[in-house]
């Protein structure tokens, strides 16, 4: 059986570059409130012609919601949010955050942390939007924000930015190459703050099963080992989208690595990754319908780490 920290990857992406520059089209042309209007049947399509997908939004739903039947009124919904979610970063790469009401959570910890100056890393997961952090480094001046990603979504990404603006620009670290851990330590030390999206494995991560909604689930342990060799701060955030215009960014404490005691490093990561993990659960029963792992995230892996 394959291990689901790369499962994820044998999925080739659905969306395509003209549909997407269609949508942009539409949604910046017409509104979005028109534009909504498509979400519906880009959630539909998923809903019956994505059985992969569908299956996975079954599995996971049983486990946020135990004891309650999963039907199609249910999984539609969870189509619909990351229709929603995936539809707004064309208004949030070009900075129209006019748009939204968008409320912040536990802030003062990423205030308490840039004021040490040394950097941090920043902790996510495919649930809720990324893309919406833009808005609160808007608000803060001086807040330089700097994802590290897979080499491949890594150029993914840059295209889906420049065909919904070409003008935006977007600090993004590849992963996999000779200079990506010296790249990272320098934009640290200029106090920079580095996102990952930690839920999934990044290349040949060794991973680590943690139990997750009642099952084990594989963990990567990469960007929680590059923290600890970094020896820098950790925070959670999480961008919930409460439907409508509505999101609220909450950030929460992970670690502080700076402190590990000699010989500490795995025992540190390990408590890292129960805490990160914890966070993934209290969210997910927050918000269910932000879960964007449209795979099966319990399979057990192949090798244990």
């Amino acid at each position: 059986m394959s291990d689901p920290s790369t499962h994820w990857k044998q999925h080739p992406e659905r969306s395509n570059m003209p549909m997407l520059r269609l949508m942009t089209w539409i949604s910046l042309r017409l509104g979005r409130r028109v534009a909504r209007g498509i979400l519906y049947g880009i959630a539909a399509y998923f809903l019956l012609l994505a059985p992969a997908a569908r299956r996975a939004s079954k599995q996971y739903l049983g486990r946020v919601h135990p004891g309650q039947r999963v039907g199609w009124r249910l999984q539609f919904r969870h189509f619909m949010a990351f229709a929603s979610v995936i539809h707004d970063r064309v208004y949030l790469v070009n900075d129209r955050f006019d748009l939204y009401d968008i409320r912040l959570h536990g802030q003062q910890r990423v205030h308490s942390v840039l004021e040490q100056g040394r950097g941090a890393f920043l902790l996510g997961a495919h649930l809720g939007s990324f893309e919406v952090l833009r808005a609160v480094a808007q608000q803060q001046p001086g807040l330089r924000l700097a994802m590290v990603m897979f080499e491949d979504n890594a150029r993914k990404i840059n295209a889906l930015l420049h065909a919904i603006n070409p003008a935006a620009h977007s600090h993004i670290v590849p992963l996999g190459k000779v200079d990506s851990m010296m790249v990272v330590h320098e934009l640290l030390e200029s106090g920079a703050v580095v996102g990952i999206l930690a839920d999934r494995s990044l290349g040949n991560d060794s991973t680590r099963s943690l139990p997750f909604l009642g099952a084990p689930a594989a963990l990567p342990v990469g960007p929680f080992r590059m923290a600890a060799i970094l020896r820098r701060p950790v925070l959670f955030m999480v961008g919930l989208y409460g439907g409508g215009n509505r999101y609220d960014i909450h950030f929460e404490t992970v670690a502080d690595f700076s402190q590990i005691p000699a010989g500490g490093r795995e025992a540190a990561v390990h408590a890292a990754m129960a805490r990160y993990v914890e966070l993934l659960e209290k969210y997910c029963h927050a918000a269910p319908a932000n879960w964007f792992n449209f795979f099966d995230f319990w399979q057990p892996p192949a090798t244990p780490s």
